[in-house]
């Protein structure tokens, strides 16, 4: 090695839509400040490029993952996720990512932190930004995870193992209740105009609109709202006033820097038809709901792990807008099929209502993962003088 370097053991990992780095917690500084510095080295932040590290200039392949051993007596390993800004000087751990979290299995398992159990070994993962306990469902041959299948996901190319990831248990992950203030939907004043939003918490907090309320169809493409630099700067401003209002940020202005990641912003709209830009046909009739989610202040290419359970989460709240939007024939089954610009996401959910509340008992999602790469990554150690 180099002199002038430090060296960091590592991988690459695709989970689900995401792809990001995955790395044992004692490779990193225990100094916050420290470690900052090192995870931003390691991806090349802040820089538009990130030319200088492994990451791939888009919020999408900004991730990391950091597993160690469990803290708590009913997990298998500790994971903390971290959103690493591109050009921005940040890293925010103020949430989670459902995508990154589905690659977590398989490198607990191929790293022997949990014992391989054929066919499928369940992990139990204690999710730390939020509190809460994820369970993967990971199938597994020759102790190893298993990475070819004949699932496919709409935003990954080919197919692998079908991994199913149990979120069950993070409702209120962020702000400690289902609906963080208290009511179905809210209206949020910009500028003079009232609009009506619902926020939801399940998985990570996300506020829902109607696409309606921003003049919009709710099929338009990714490309084409991140086009619209005014529409950007209206949806920020309504989601500072949304992060305000659940406790995640001081003033609105403040929340697109003390709290970029999270809340999510979804715009959704009844089921509709549209052609992706990879030319696949997403028929009206094969959907249950439209949607189009942003997070750092971009639109999702395809739609996130965590913002689908808010949204499986969302269509069982009567009165909520996602509610409102969601197929009638959608009530009475488990299993939701949301219209995203990629192509089409199936997640679980079921609620009853209990003593007057209403109870999410089943979240769930379905992904593949692959690991990429194993080795080194080499960082200058002037970074930390």
């Amino acid at each position: 090695m180099h002199p002038d370097s430090l060296s960091l053991r590592c991988s690459i990992v695709r989970g689900g839509t995401s792809k990001g780095i995955y790395i044992m917690e004692n490779e990193l500084p225990k100094d916050a400040d420290s470690r900052k510095k090192v995870i931003q080295a390691v991806f090349g932040s802040p820089d538009q490029r990130q030319i200088d590290g492994l990451g791939g200039a888009d919020t999408l392949t900004s991730k990391l993952a950091i597993v160690g051993p469990p803290t708590r007596p009913d997990a298998d390993v500790n994971y903390t996720f971290a959103q690493v800004g591109i050009d921005r000087d940040v890293v925010d751990f103020g949430g989670n990512c459902g995508n990154i979290s589905s690659g977590v299995g398989p490198f607990a398992i191929d790293a022997g932190l949990v014992p391989a159990v054929e066919p499928v070994t369940t992990v139990r993962i204690y999710q730390t930004n939020t509190d809460k306990l994820l369970i993967a469902e990971v199938p597994v041959k020759d102790g190893k995870a298993c990475t070819e299948g004949d699932f496919f996901i709409d935003g990954v190319p080919g197919t692998g193992a079908k991994i199913t990831m149990d979120f069950s248990d993070t409702v209120g992950a962020a702000t400690g209740k289902l609906l963080p203030t208290g009511n179905a939907a809210d209206q949020i004043e910009v500028d003079g105009k009232d609009y009506a939003v619902s926020i939801v918490d399940a998985g990570i907090p996300v506020v829902f609109i109607e696409a309606e309320s921003l003049n919009l169809k709710g099929n338009e493409s990714a490309a084409e709202i991140d086009a619209d630099k005014e529409l950007l700067k209206l949806i920020e401003a309504i989601r500072g006033r949304c992060a305000v209002l659940i406790g995640m940020a001081g003033s609105p202005g403040d929340a697109l820097e003390s709290s970029p990641y999270a809340p999510f912003f979804a715009i959704v709209s009844s089921p509709q038809g549209y052609v992706t830009p990879s030319g696949q046909e997403v028929k009206e009739e094969d959907i249950d709901i439209t949607s189009r989610l942003l997070f750092m202040q971009k639109m999702h290419k395809t739609y996130p792990g965590t913002g689908s359970m808010a949204t499986a989460a969302a269509v069982r709240v009567p009165g909520s807008i996602p509610n409102k939007k969601l197929k009638r024939a959608a009530d009475g089954r488990t299993q939701i099929h949301i219209g995203h610009p990629a192509g089409i996401m199936d997640v679980e959910s079921a609620a009853h209502q209990e003593n007057g509340e209403l109870v999410i008992e089943r979240l769930a999602f379905y992904r593949t993962a692959r690991k990429i790469m194993d080795g080194l990554v080499y960082i200058k150690k002037s970074i930390l003088s």
